[in-house]
């Protein structure tokens, strides 16, 4: 998905080693590419690193002695590189985004006719959406009405950051789909997707922009250039897997919501396993949460090795993650041979890795593997935020079996519906069907409503699109 982090030093001093790590505690959210540009003495710089095979630090460990500033923003992409230095009638600027733009096909034709000639493309021939965001503010007369103009552009998602030589200018997404916090200390300001990425440099919190919302940060303080919408729809699934578990967002702790998460699973459940486990990383929280309400001890009968291992969703073959993600694993075998275990994980998407883990359980002597996600079954591609690289709805588990069931790959809007149901008929079903495939003891999901309570928050501010395809 990507996240950024950017620095106004208050008192004209370098912010590269706020910048630096700011950044690098974003690691989290992105594995393909990462830049930092600054503004200083001597204008404009930037860097931009394929991190693929080794982690931010590594690659940027030299430039963050090179490079000085006194602002500056930083990011980790999942795709494109950024962030880029723009030169326009709005003068020089440096512009980073986490975005997903769905009608980039309508924008580019509609800034060829307005007279631009040409955009860059990227090696798999795609156009840097990054770039789009330049060219559509670039539309404008001046910046507010250009980021504006983009925020209200582009059919997916838009938040970002944009440096000049007098500041930052922030924009959350018109919908708040992706946060955007602000922090402060005596010497500086800083601005993050994750909020925890600051509190270890000395910053503590001071505000998260509203839906919609631009700022512009400076060295003499913040002021709103465009104030927050009341429309609020951020992605929940920020809560069940993205986000790091000391972030919070809207106020609502990621690690809590799990555990309340794991707290829900188990009171609507009547399995009695020998111990209960999550699928490290992001179902631990969730398990933690199982175990204490259920009174079953909470165990790790297997441990994923991270110290060398790329994340296993990071190469671009799906053969290849799957590999990867198998290698990873590590018994622990007296917690598995003879057992029954409970698993959960935060969802199952095309369930090959769930699958693989399970066979894995059972090859080291584990009696039983109950499945249970954090999350309802993935229904529908997310519209909003770049989940994954997929193409097609069919690369989910759900759309597959859905699929056999219905005899077709397209069915009714209303058939769908049905499915998202978990008192329906065809609901058990499919879940009957996808156990089958991947060879679970049983399987149960988490329910819609009980998740949404998890969270806390109004269910009207929180995007369920990809669980019952509303928006």
């Amino acid at each position: 998905m990507g996240g950024f982090f950017g620095v106004v030093s208050r008192k004209n001093e370098d912010c590269c080693f706020d910048l630096f790590f700011g950044t690098d505690y974003h690691s989290h959210l992105g594995t393909r590419r990462a830049g930092m540009a600054v503004y200083g003495e001597n204008g404009f710089n930037r860097s931009i690193h394929n991190i693929e095979n080794a982690p931010f630090r590594t690659k940027f460990d030299r430039d963050v002695q090179e490079i000085k500033g006194t602002m500056g923003i930083g990011c980790i992409s999942d795709y494109e590189p950024q962030p880029l230095i723009v030169r326009s009638h709005h003068g020089t600027y440096a512009i980073t985004t986490v975005s997903r733009i769905n009608n980039t096909d309508e924008l580019v034709k509609t800034i060829f006719n307005n007279g631009s000639s040409h955009f860059l493309e990227m090696s798999g021939g795609d156009i840097n959406p990054t770039e789009l965001v330049a060219a559509l503010i670039n539309q404008k007369e001046n910046l507010i009405e250009g980021i504006k103009y983009a925020l209200d552009s582009i059919d997916g998602s838009l938040t970002l950051l944009l440096l000049t030589e007098k500041g930052i200018y922030a924009a959350r997404d018109k919908y708040g789909r992706t946060p955007l916090a602000v922090g402060q200390k005596d010497d500086a300001y800083c601005l993050a997707f994750e909020d925890f990425s600051y509190r270890n440099l000395g910053y503590t919190d001071l505000k998260e922009l509203g839906p919609g919302e631009i700022d512009v940060i400076t060295p003499e303080g913040i002021k709103i250039l465009m104030p927050a919408g009341d429309k609020m729809k951020i992605c929940t699934f920020l809560w069940v897997y993205y986000g790091y578990p000391s972030s919070s967002y809207e106020g609502i702790s990621v690690e809590k919501m799990r555990y309340n998460c794991g707290k829900a699973l188990a009171k609507r459940d009547n399995v009695k396993p020998d111990i209960v486990a999550g699928v490290p990383d992001s179902g631990t929280a969730h398990a933690v949460g199982y175990s204490n309400e259920s009174g079953i001890p909470f165990s790790r009968p297997f441990i994923k090795y991270t110290p060398t291992w790329p994340r296993s969703f990071m190469p671009t073959i799906q053969s290849k993650r799957d590999l990867i993600a198998k290698m990873k694993l590590l018994p622990v075998h007296d917690l598995i041979k003879g057992k029954s275990l409970l698993l959960i994980d935060d969802s199952i998407v095309r369930g090959t890795q769930l699958r693989e883990t399970t066979e894995f359980l059972y090859k080291n002597g584990a009696k039983e593997v109950h499945i249970r996600p954090a999350c309802p079954p993935l229904v529908y591609g997310c519209k909003y935020l770049n989940f994954s690289r997929s193409k097609s709805e069919m690369d989910l588990i759900t759309r597959r079996v859905i699929a056999k069931l219905e005899g077709t790959e397209t069915p009714s809007e209303e058939v769908l519906k049905s499915y998202t149901d978990p008192d329906s008929e065809k609901y058990a079903t499919m879940i009957e069907e996808i156990r089958k495939q991947l060879n679970f003891t049983t399987l149960q999901f988490n329910r819609l409503d009980d998740m949404l309570e998890a969270v806390g928050i109004p269910a009207e501010n929180l995007c369920t699109y990809c669980w019952n395809g509303e928006e």
